[in-house]
Order: structure tokens, then C-alpha cells, then sequence
């Protein structure tokens, strides 16, 4: 696994032997054109600069009847599963309910693909359709970050990383929400036509050739509920009034009135970690919040948060977000 947005991306001498002549889109019934814009957009770019000009791009009916819609328009598709099967390259841009079993005729179409030697893209909720063909059985995989707890859930055989932006595992690949697809687009524009290509693509469609951070950035990480009346919650909720101090998990067990041991267990009972790593997590979600809603320095907002320093609070909040302090307010801070 990559140390930033990515899993697995192809070795450049490997990139070099793919090629991809035929791309399918599928769409399923009333699909947004909005959505399928992170689907080809990419590739419609790529053409425009003279790029993939042999590429044949089919947009095909994931059920009978599909229509793609948006403003006001209602258009046919129209192409049937046939498109996919003899695809070098198929991309499921979305799929409209997660607890929704995908028509099994389109399920059949892309395990014969992929049999074919086709690689096949499901970008956010796409990526559900991926699992219920069973194509990403034992594999690494990303969806929106809102849903990769139901995935993971849903299918257990999926190893999920809600942080990635994309995912590349050779011949499967995810991507995250919205904008994600386009990164995994340029992505695949990189395997397929070298970085340079990639490059001016990006700069042309105004985006980075590669992002940082991935959507750890963007996971929410809600105010937890306490329960007064259990004595851990209820210094799991003190602990949060006292972020800017040092706090001794001991000194967390005795205001429990709790042996040091059976404290530890019960925290992991309710949080599914250790006490020291819940406390590191909280600081960092405390920075991040004040490095959105301030213009303190990161120094003074470190210090806030119960570390020594802005460079005492940096591994751990690019451990948990995937950037710097400094870069992750460059995004979300105040204008």
C-alpha cells in the first residue's frame, strides 16, 4: 500500500504493454449525466488533445430500458450488455442503492469480462456492483467514504480502505466520491499514455495530476454520544474539556474508579481501541477543526490540542488525514 491517496499502482514497465481499444460505461435506469461526466469526462478530454483517438467509448444499458437524466433531458442508452463482454476496459459509475442486489444478466457481463481479461472500474457506489459480482473477493478496495462501513459490513471478503481516493489492483479498480473518478481517469490516462499526457490533461481540466491526502480529509468525524451513567463515557467526555492537558490514562481509570486493567478492557468494549490512541484521535480532530475555523497559528493550535509543538502534532495528524497541518488548512481554512 502507497503512503498517501493510492494502492497499487502499476509499474511503469507494465503500463507500457496496456492498451485499451473498447471502454464500456454501464449505467443503470435514471443515472445523473452529472455522474457519468466522473465516468468518461477524462477520456472525452484525452480526445480533444488528440489522445486515445481510436478509443471506441460505448455507454451501455446495465437494464432494460436505462435512461441517463438531467436537466430536463431524459436520453436513451444505447448499447446492451453485449458492449461489455467483448470491452477492454469497463467502468460502473454508480449504482442507486447499496442494499439493492444488481440484475444478475449485467452481474454475468462483467465476470466475463473480467474472465476476458478486461479491467473493471467501479467508482463510489459502483463499487457495490464490483462486490456483488464477487470481483473483489479477497482484493483492496475504496468507495465514498459515507459508504465504505456498509461495504465493508456487506461484504466482509472486501478489504476496504475508506481513505484512498483510488485503488489500482491490477486489473480492478475503485475509486471514491465524485471527483475521485476523475482521479482514478487520469490515473488510468497515465497507465495508458504515459505521465506527460496525464499531466496536460490535468492542466487542462484545471485539477493536480495526483492529489494528497485522499478522502481521509473529507471522512466527518461526528461528536461521539456518552452515556453518563457508564463511569468510562463519562471520562471519555471530561477527557474531551481537558484536550489541552496531559492526560494519563491512569489518571482516566482512578476518575473511573477502575483498576488500570478493567478500564483498558472496557474502553476497548466501547471505542475498539486503547485509550492513549482514542485520546491521540480526539486531539487530532481538535486541531483539525481549529486549523478549519481560525487563523491561529499551528503552533499555538498544537499546544491547544495537548501536544508540545506544531512539529510534535504533524505525524500524527498526517497519520490520520494523509497531509501536513499546513496543507490541510490550505484547503479547508477560512479564505
Amino acid at each position: 500500500m502507497s503512503r498517501d491517496n493510492t494502492m497499487a499502482v502499476i509499474d511503469p514497465a507494465v503500463a507500457e504493454q496496456i492498451s485499451v481499444r473498447h471502454l464500456a460505461v454501464v449505467v443503470f435506469d435514471s443515472v445523473s449525466l452529472g455522474i457519468m461526466s466522473f465516468a468518461f469526462g477524462v477520456f472525452d478530454m484525452a480526445a480533444a488533445h488528440g489522445e486515445l483517438s481510436d478509443l471506441d467509448v460505448r455507454v451501455v444499458s446495465g437494464e432494460p430500458d436505462a435512461t441517463l437524466t438531467g436537466g430536463g433531458l431524459a436520453c436513451p442508452v444505447p448499447y446492451d450488455l453485449d458492449a461489455i463482454r467483448t470491452a477492454d476496459l469497463v467502468i460502473v459509475p454508480n449504482w442507486r442503492s447499496p442494499q439493492e442486489s444488481p440484475p444478475e444478466p449485467v452481474l454475468n457481463a462483467l465476470r466475463t469480462a473480467h474472465t476476458n481479461g478486461a479491467r473493471i472500474v467501479g467508482l463510489c457506489s459502483g463499487a457495490f456492483v464490483l462486490a456483488s459480482a464477487g470481483l473483489l473477493d479477497g482484493r483492496s478496495a475504496t468507495t465514498h467514504w459515507g459508504l465504505a462501513g456498509l461495504l465493508a459490513d456487506m461484504y466482509p471478503q472486501v478489504e476496504v480502505d475508506a481513505a484512498a481516493l483510488y485503488v489500482d489492483d491490477g486489473d480492478v479498480l475503485t475509486a471514491g466520491g465524485g471527483a475521485a473518478g476523475m482521479d482514478l481517469g487520469l490515473h488510468l490516462i497515465r497507465s495508458l499514455c504515459g505521465a506527460d499526457v496525464a499531466t496536460k490533461l490535468a492542466k487542462g481540466m484545471v485539477l493536480p495530476p495526483h492529489r494528497q491526502g485522499g478522502q481521509a480529509q473529507y471522512i466527518e468525524s461526528p461528536i461521539p454520544e456518552f452515556d453518563d451513567e457508564d463511569p468510562v463515557t463519562e471520562t471519555m467526555a471530561w477527557a474531551l474539556t481537558k484536550l489541552d492537558t496531559n492526560l494519563p490514562v491512569d489518571e482516566l481509570a482512578k476518575r473511573a474508579h477502575m483498576s488500570r486493567r478493567n478500564y483498558d478492557r472496557r474502553f476497548r468494549e466501547i471505542t475498539g481501541t486503547a485509550p492513549a490512541t482514542w485520546l491521540t484521535h480526539q486531539r487530532v480532530i481538535r486541531a483539525q477543526r481549529l486549523l478549519e475555523s481560525t487563523v491561529l497559528p499551528v503552533d499555538q493550535i498544537a499546544r491547544y490540542c495537548g501536544f508540545t509543538s506544531a512539529a510534535a502534532l504533524r505525524p500524527h495528524f498526517r497519520k490520520l488525514l494523509g497531509v501536513a497541518p499546513a496543507a490541510y488548512r490550505e484547503t479547508f481554512g477560512l479564505s
